[in-house]
């Protein structure tokens, strides 16, 4: 499969060691929605894994490579190279298979992150068994603006500490990651509130997650 970078057009395999796809959950939404903290929260459940795209990004080290291509990317409110993101991606999930945390025969990823558009849901179509989508949607920019400045403080994120930062990364996910929804079709779709408290939001989200 080819892929573009950004910088130049490479190849890119797809591997999965294991011959089924992993049974998978994708909480969906714009930046600030709520899905790192349903995320969390969901990984601790017996035979859940949580799998935070963004988390394993900014784990990195800024001297490395990939590194600092991460940085380059963020501080601007865009989406990392498709082929960085993939491969990135694939390397965390087979380290936590190899250190025993994430075990494919018996426990549901849980994804935040990605995919974060149609290409990355294609280039992952063989790898993923998506049972289901949770699509957190808040109607109000404002709120969401919010919420992200108030993260940048309290996590030293500086990605969210910038007004125009935040609204091109909010564009960008209108634009770019939004049209996954109608990728994985209406039937996999849950939509819900994330304007409510954290707890009804996750009982809505168990709902549906014990039928899995």
């Amino acid at each position: 499969m080819i892929v573009q970078t950004g910088r130049r057009t490479a190849p890119i395999k797809m591997e999965n060691s294991g011959m089924t796809k992993y049974r998978s959950i994708l909480l969906f939404g714009a930046p600030g929605a709520g899905k790192g903290t349903q995320g969390k929260i969901l990984g601790t459940i017996p035979n859940f894994f949580h799998c935070a795209c963004g988390d394993v990004f900014r784990g990195l080290t800024a001297t490395s490579p990939i590194g600092r291509e991460f940085i380059e990317y963020s501080s601007r409110g865009e989406l990392v190279p498709d082929g960085t993101t993939i491969r990135l991606w694939q390397q965390f999930i087979e380290n936590m298979t190899r250190s025993g945390r994430f075990h494919a025969e018996t426990d549901v990823l849980v994804l935040d992150g990605i995919p974060r558009n149609v290409k990355q849901a294609e280039m992952l179509k063989d790898i993923l068994d998506v049972r289901a989508i949770f699509y957190l949607s808040c109607p109000s920019m404002d709120k969401l603006v919010e919420r992200l400045q108030r993260r940048a403080l309290r996590e030293n994120r500086l990605d969210d500490a910038n007004l125009e930062i935040i609204r091109h990364r909010l564009n960008t996910y209108e634009a770019e990651t939004k049209p996954v929804l109608n990728y994985y079709g209406s039937e996999r779709v849950h939509p819900i509130d994330s304007t409510e408290a954290p707890a009804q939001v996750l009982e809505q989200i168990l709902r549906h997650v014990v039928k899995i």
